[in-house]
């Protein structure tokens, strides 16, 4: 694929993950900046440590580029054993810290002033980070892919390796569990009843 970055942006996932196998840089570096945010994004939502999902995202990465050469079209989306690597290696790390108390990651800090919309949208995102937070994993795991990171059951289901009957179970009783825990916080969070 000799083109320009940006003319990538239309040729799909498999495409350029067999291209990269087949040698092509540019195939990696266009796979990499589209994938990369959004692997790093649901690690962050699981782990809720940026470092810890930082390196997820890499390992993770690397997992994809070493399987590349031997990729077999047409067994899964990339995406769909992409986000399995990543739910795998959060669940490892959440495993190794069961038991010893984490410490919340301070949000990042804007350094400039915000307005009272941002403060606002600042403070529902960490609500819910903190009510997700409160799920138990599976739960959290399979709100975060369907309701965050906008998959379909039928994929959510591949990534965590159970039904499409347990991942609707499991999406439901998470934000039934995430309606109980934000209900108190409507009127704080700006959100008006009516």
């Amino acid at each position: 694929m000799n083109m320009p970055l940006d003319a990538l942006n239309d040729v799909p996932d498999e495409a350029l993950l067999i291209a990269y196998g087949n040698g092509d840089q540019l195939a990696a570096r266009a796979l990499t900046l589209r994938l990369t945010p959004r692997v790093f994004g649901f690690a962050n939502r699981m782990l809720r440590d940026r470092a810890e999902a930082e390196d997820v995202a890499q390992e993770a990465m690397m997992r994809l580029w070493k399987i590349a050469p031997d990729w077999r079209q047409g067994e899964a989306k990339v995406t769909t054993w992409l986000y399995r690597v990543t739910s795998n290696l959060c669940t490892d790390r959440l495993r190794k810290k069961r038991g010893v108390p984490l410490d919340e990651a301070p949000e990042p800090q804007d350094p400039t002033p915000g307005v009272h919309a941002a403060m606002e949208q600042k403070q529902r995102v960490a609500a819910l980070d903190k009510a997700l937070g409160a799920l138990p994993e599976r739960q959290r795991q399979a709100v975060v892919l369907r309701h965050i990171e906008g998959m379909s059951n039928p994929e959510i289901a591949e990534v965590m390796e159970i039904g499409v009957e347990a991942v609707e179970s499991l999406t439901a009783r998470g934000k039934r569990k995430l309606a109980g825990l934000l209900a108190g916080q409507k009127e704080e969070l700006g959100f008006e009843d009516g």
